[in-house]
Order: structure tokens, then sequence, then C-alpha cells
């Protein structure tokens, strides 16, 4: 079985490898729904006990697929993750934007209130077939999302409405754990100063490649007693490619100066035996805070593969030369 550790002083303890639902929603490709759904399922087979989903992967598609993974299993031992800030309108239209190729044709509009939070939540049970969840989100209050000139709107709109909404439902034991799920450490920080989580996720900011959740952010969260979800560990692609032609980074074409990085990490693994993506994966767990991994996958090899990168052997010399090569801060944590 999958290692586990504490979210924090939630009281739920996840696998330290969790599964991410957004490739689930087509997000580049359109996927066989038999393969997607068999996919889960391998998850749930091997031990993973996160699952984390969003209304905005293929504009709730990602739910359904999840939905009836879920109905073919065993729902009492998985944790099931959801996020608020986006409502769906069936009748409006589609519209475009949303960056994913395939999903359903149902409109999204976003609405961080309370009264939008608690309709986002009714229509994700509804897709999942649930009557409960254990972790809800505030998603994407964030300044990649919305702009530095809508930011300060949207967090305000956020704390005053969602929090509250998914406050009370944790008060009333309607929900175990409350949090954000963001790509910035900045907004990750303002939303732990503000009120009380639980846990967030954190895409893309702390990964072999780059850590500037370090020095600020992370120890808050330890202080604070906030479990950390890690996703985006692979920066969007380049940390499992390498910087291959195409490679990709924070969700488009990675430039030279970030190429250039990964090929001096990647050189340093391949002189001590290990893939990139192995050291990649590995990585962000040798941190106290990080509570799991959100891995997304689009087919059962791909979670055997996560799987036993997961549990292969890093000798703890990769670490040191990465240190001495100026490619890992020396007061960085590392696993082992």
């Amino acid at each position: 079985m999958l290692p586990s550790r504490p979210l924090g002083r939630s009281g739920l303890t996840p696998s330290t490898l969790g599964f991410g639902g957004a490739p689930l929603g087509d997000l580049y490709a359109h996927l066989d729904e038999a393969t997607a759904i068999a996919t889960v399922e391998a998850a749930l087979a091997v031990g993973v006990s996160l699952i984390d989903t969003s209304p905005l992967y293929g504009h709730g598609l990602s739910e359904h697929r999840i939905g009836a993974a879920l109905r073919r299993s065993d729902r009492k031992d998985v944790i099931i993750s959801t996020k608020v800030g986006r409502v769906a309108e069936p009748f409006a239209g589609r519209g475009d934007g949303s960056g994913y190729l395939g999903g359903l044709p149902h409109g999204l509009r976003f609405d961080y209130s309370h009264d939008g939070a608690m309709r986002s939540l009714e229509q994700s049970a509804l897709r999942l077939g649930v009557d409960h969840l254990d972790i809800v989100l505030i998603h994407d209050v964030d300044v990649w999302t919305h702009g530095a000139d809508r930011i300060e709107a949207r967090f305000a709109e956020a704390m005053d409405g969602a929090y509250r909404a998914l406050d009370r439902l944790r008060s009333a034991g309607a929900v175990k754990a409350i949090g954000v799920g963001v790509n910035e450490a900045e907004m990750c920080e303002r939303f732990a100063r503000a009120g009380d989580f639980d846990t967030m996720l954190l895409a893309g900011r702390y990964s072999l490649l780059e850590q500037p959740a370090l020095a600020s952010f992370m120890p808050l969260a330890l202080e604070k007693g906030i479990g950390l979800l890690l996703g985006g560990v692979f920066n969007s692609g380049i940390l499992a490619t390498g910087p291959v032609v195409g490679a990709r980074y924070n969700y488009r074409p990675a430039p030279p100066e970030i190429c250039a990085r990964v090929a001096a990490i990647e050189a340093v693994c391949i002189r001590h035996g290990v893939p990139l993506r192995r050291a990649a994966l590995q990585f962000p767990l040798g941190h106290a805070a990080v509570s799991s991994l959100v891995m997304g996958a689009v087919k059962p090899s791909e979670v055997a593969d996560q799987l036993a990168e997961l549990s292969a052997p890093i000798p703890p010399s990769l670490w040191l030369e990465l240190k001495a090569e100026g490619l890992l801060g020396a007061d960085v944590p590392v696993p082992g």
C-alpha cells in the first residue's frame, strides 16, 4: 500500500500519491470514456486515497467520470476533493477560453459569493453522485486567472463569501477540510493569514525546478498546521519529458532559460542513474508541510508508472550534487 501523511490538522490522512482529475476533462485530447474511468479505478486499486477534481475540468466532465468510477468502488475510504468559484450554467452555451479541448457543453461563470459556493457544491455532488465531500477548495483566486486589476476584488469576494460558506459547512461537519487551490504561493500566503484553512493545493510553485513557496509560505503552513497538496510537480511537463522540442512549462512552450536549467538538472540525474521524472516526483515529499502529490493520468499504465517512480530508490548523492551545482539551494529539504 502507498504511504500516507496527515493533512495538517484536518484529521484526514491521504496517500502521498493523489489523483488529479484535470486531464479527465479532455484537457489536451478527447479521452475514451471507458479508459478514463478505468484510470480512476486503477488509482484506487493501488491504494490512492485522495482524488481531486473541479467543475472547471471539462466543464464538469471530470466530476462525471470520477463519479462513475466511485460507483464501482468502495467509497468509504476515498477522500474526495473538489472546488468552488465557478457555477455551471447548462443552457447558457459553453463559449471558449477554458483551455479544455473537450468536455461538457455547459457554460461556467466565476462566482465566489456565499450562495455561489453553495450552488457550486450542490452541482458537484450531483455530478459526482455523492452525499458529502471531504475537502473543498476555493479555486483560482490568483493573478494568473483574474489579472492584477481584479485580484483584490476577487480576494475580498472569496473571503466574504465562499470562505464563510465553507467555514460554516466545516463547523457543521458537512465537510472535513477547507482550503484554496491556486498557482501562486503569494496568494496561498494571503489566504493563510486571512482565514482558518486546513489545506492548500499549490500548483507548480514547489518543484525540482523552482521553489518560490519555500521562503515564506511553507514555513507559515507548518506554523499554522496547513497540510499542502502539490500539483504541477512536473511544471506542466518539462520535468517529465526533459527539455525536448515542444516541452511545456506553465502550460506554454518552455523558454530557453527554463530548458537550460532543466538540462542541467537532468545531467546530474543521469550521472546518478536516476530518471529526471523520478527525481521530480520524489523531491517535493522532502518537505514536512507536503501531504500528497496530486498527479494527473489518462490511462491505467500512467498510474502504475507514477507508483513505480515514487517507490524507486534515489541515492542521497544526487541531492548533494544538485546542491553543489547550485541547482538546489543549500537549505532546501530533500527526501531521505
